[in-house]
């Protein structure tokens, strides 16, 4: 708010939530797999998608809500305490409470622990480059490749959430994107292989996609889950073009969270939810043609 001219955060070091979450949660598959994630969040979102799952926390003012009072050093020491190898700044919008987002990262990576950001990347260049240059890991959420999709549906635009996930390419953020399939509204899948082309120009074909199922919620309950048909053809569409790592979650299907060796093809990560199966990871390389696997694994 303004205060005598001056913008003042509402929501720093004044979290709503906190909980400690598989890193699988996120999702963060190619960091860290197995491990702990201290997540985050504070009241509050710059968007507001029909089909959001947190609402409760992304469409509420701070001042309608309970608060935890924890400034960025005390939620690190917590995070440390909890013996989580990583903060994720996650579940309502970070770029929301950035300045807390900022500061918790800067003390984080001095002890020793990984920040990830998940959020949808609606930001300008600047501050995203400067909050980007302390990730080590994001989920941006892609949530549709028109602008009148993000318009209508998001309330927000597609053109900065592109150019976010071009910076955290850029300044070395192991990246992964999800992109939420809403039955009617985003499936097509034309739109959605002309996505998966842009990833590939663009970012390059490491970088994980996640296809995840829509469930009926809070301003779109009026809408059926996604298909499992759509998912698995829309994961079928990314590897046709050349995407390495495409998953498919918020559903089981056989394979749909194993990551495979680009190079040998060999199951590399068996996941089954949240809780990894098998690993044949060793220090970044398949353990079985020793090609290096994008990410962070060891």
């Amino acid at each position: 708010m303004n205060r005598d001219g001056k913008l003042v955060s509402l929501v720093y070091g004044k979290p709503a939530t906190l909980q400690i979450d598989p890193i699988e949660k996120k999702p963060v598959f190619h960091m860290l797999p197995g491990s702990r994630a201290f997540s985050m969040a504070t009241f509050g979102c710059n968007l507001g998608c029909k089909f959001c799952q947190n609402w409760q926390l992304s469409q509420t003012r701070p001042e309608e809500g309970r608060n935890y009072d924890l400034p960025p050093a005390k939620l690190v020491e917590l995070a440390s305490q909890k013996k989580c190898r990583s903060i994720a700044y996650t579940y309502s919008e970070p770029i929301v409470f950035y300045e807390y987002t900022y500061d918790s990262a800067l003390i984080a990576r001095e002890k020793g622990i990984k920040n990830i950001l998940v959020s949808a990347g609606f930001i300008n260049p600047a501050p995203m480059r400067k909050l980007a240059k302390v990730m080590d890991a994001a989920n941006i959420d892609l949530k549709g490749f028109t602008e009148e999709y993000y318009r209508n549906v998001c309330f927000g635009a597609l053109k900065p959430v592109l150019k976010s996930l071009e910076i955290c390419v850029q300044e070395g953020v192991i990246l992964e994107i999800t992109n939420l399939i809403v039955p009617t509204l985003n499936d097509d899948m034309k739109l959605i292989r002309k996505m998966v082309q842009w990833i590939r120009k663009n970012l390059g074909t490491e970088i994980p996609l996640h296809f995840s199922r829509f469930t009926p919620m809070y301003k779109l309950k009026n809408l059926p889950p996604t298909p499992v048909e759509t998912l698995i053809e829309a994961r079928r569409t990314a590897l046709d073009e050349g995407l390495k790592f495409v998953y498919i979650g918020n559903v089981f299907v056989k394979d749909g969270e194993t990551t495979f060796c680009s190079h040998c093809g060999k199951k590399i990560v068996e996941r089954y939810g949240y809780t990894v199966i098998s690993n044949h990871i060793h220090d970044n390389r398949c353990s079985f043609c020793k090609a290096k696997i994008y990410g962070l694994w060891n």
